[in-house]
C-alpha cells in the first residue's frame, strides 16, 4: 500500500513539474514569427482589451496563439505523425500519404462540377478574346503525383482518362496536347507537388512541336546550395530527407527579361531572393504572380505565346522562351479574366492553357 502511495505521489509530482515547466517555457520563450516547415505565419499574442475579453475573441485568438507557440511544436507534430502512420497504421496523415520517399496529397473524388467550371472559364476567355483573333489555341493537362502513386498502392484515385476526356469534350475549339506518357514519378519533387524543371525538357519540346516551334534544349544544369523541403514535408511532419533543387541556364534563359505587371519592375527568369526564401520553388519566375511578360531579345521572329497557367507553368515557361519573341503568363486565380484586354493583345499568337489536375479539380479559384 505504501509503495502504491509513493508511486502515485511521484507520478503526480513529475506530471506537475512537466506541466509547470512547459507552461513557464511557453510563457517566457519569444514568439516565433513563422513556421518554415509549414510555410505559414504563426499566431501572435492577442491584445487584451475589455471588448476582446467580453466578446470572446481574446480567448479564441489566445487558443490559436498557444497552439502555434507551444514549445517543441514541430517535434510533437512529428511524433504524432509517426504514431499515426506507424503505431496506429493509418494510411495517411492530414490527407497526405507516403510511398517510399515520395509524399502526395490525396486527390479524390473527381469533381465534374469543378471541371465544368474550369471549362466555362476557358470557353469564356475563348469567346471574349480568342474567337476572332486569328490565334492558335491549345490546352494541356498536367497529372498530379497521384497518377503515379495512388491506385497502384491502394489509395483512392480519380480516373485521369475520364478527367482529360471531360475537358476535351468541352474545349472543342482548342487542340489538346497529351503529355501524360512523357512523365513519371521521378519527374516530381519527393516532398512537393511540382515537377522538376531539369526533367521536363521533353515535355517542353512536345508542347513547342505541337505549336509549330522547334527548341534546341541546350542548357546547363545548376543546383541550389540550399536543400529543398517541399510543401508536403511540413504538412506531413514526417522525417524525410531534403532533396536538391536544380535549374537550367543558358541560351535565351540567360538573356531574357521578365516584366512583372504587379510590381512594375523588370527582372530575370530566376529570382535569387526567392531561391533563398521559405519556398525555393518560387525562384522560377518569382512564384505566384498574376501577369508576367518574358521578352527574348535572341528571337526576332515576332512570334508570341500566351500561357494561361498555374504554378507548374513557372518552371516550364522558361524552356519555351527560346521559340518566341515574347511569352506572356497569365494566372486567372489572381487576375480577373475581364481585365485581360487592358494588358494583352491576343491577335495572331499562340495561346496555351496549361493546368494541373489538382487545380482543375478545385477550380473555384479561377476567376
Amino acid at each position: 500500500m505504501q509503495k502504491n502511495s509513493i508511486r502515485i505521489v511521484l507520478t503526480t509530482v513529475l506530471l506537475g513539474i512537466f506541466l509547470v515547466g512547459f507552461s513557464l517555457w511557453a510563457a517566457l520563450k519569444p514568439a516565433d514569427a513563422a513556421s518554415d516547415a509549414e510555410r505559414r505565419t504563426l499566431a501572435q499574442m492577442p491584445a487584451l482589451t475589455g471588448q476582446s475579453l467580453l466578446s470572446g475573441t481574446f480567448a479564441d485568438r489566445f487558443e490559436d496563439y498557444a497552439t502555434d507557440q507551444f514549445p517543441l511544436r514541430d517535434e510533437f507534430r512529428t511524433l504524432k505523425a509517426l504514431t499515426a502512420t506507424g503505431l496506429l497504421r493509418q494510411r495517411d496523415n492530414n490527407g497526405l500519404y507516403r510511398v517510399g520517399e515520395h509524399l502526395a496529397k490525396l486527390e479524390y473524388p473527381m469533381s465534374l462540377q469543378s471541371i465544368d467550371h474550369a471549362a466555362d472559364r476557358f470557353e469564356a476567355l475563348y469567346d471574349t478574346y480568342l474567337k476572332d483573333s486569328g490565334s492558335r489555341v491549345y490546352f494541356s493537362l498536367i497529372p498530379d503525383k497521384n497518377y503515379f502513386m495512388a491506385a497502384s498502392n491502394g489509395y483512392p484515385s480519380i480516373d485521369y482518362e475520364a478527367f482529360a476526356g471531360a475537358l476535351k469534350a468541352r474545349l472543342t475549339n482548342m487542340q489538346y496536347i497529351d503529355i501524360f506518357d512523357l512523365l513519371e514519378l521521378e519527374d516530381y519533387y519527393r516532398t512537393d507537388a511540382h515537377w522538376r524543371q531539369e526533367r521536363i525538357q521533353d515535355v517542353a519540346a512536345r508542347l513547342a512541336d505541337a505549336m509549330g516551334v522547334t527548341l534546341t534544349g541546350s542548357y546547363t544544369q545548376k543546383t541550389l546550395e540550399k536543400p529543398f523541403y517541399g510543401v508536403y514535408y511540413g504538412q506531413a511532419a514526417l522525417p524525410i530527407a531534403p532533396e536538391p533543387m536544380s535549374y537550367l541556364t543558358g541560351g535565351a534563359i540567360d538573356t531574357a527579361t521578365v516584366y512583372n505587371y504587379e510590381t512594375d519592375t523588370t527582372g530575370s527568369i530566376y529570382n535569387a531572393e526567392k531561391a533563398a526564401g521559405r519556398d525555393p520553388y518560387e525562384m522560377f519566375l518569382s512564384g505566384s504572380v498574376s501577369l508576367l511578360r518574358i521578352d527574348n531579345p535572341q528571337n526576332t521572329s515576332g512570334r508570341r505565346l500566351v500561357v494561361f497557367r498555374d504554378s507548374f507553368g513557372s518552371s516550364i515557361a522558361p524552356l519555351l522562351v527560346e521559340g518566341y519573341s515574347t511569352v506572356t503568363l497569365v494566372d486567372i486565380r489572381y487576375l480577373a479574366s475581364n481585365r485581360l484586354g487592358n494588358y494583352i493583345d491576343f491577335t495572331d499568337c499562340d495561346v496555351l492553357f496549361l493546368y494541373s489536375t489538382g487545380v482543375l479539380n478545385h477550380s473555384d479559384t479561377l476567376k
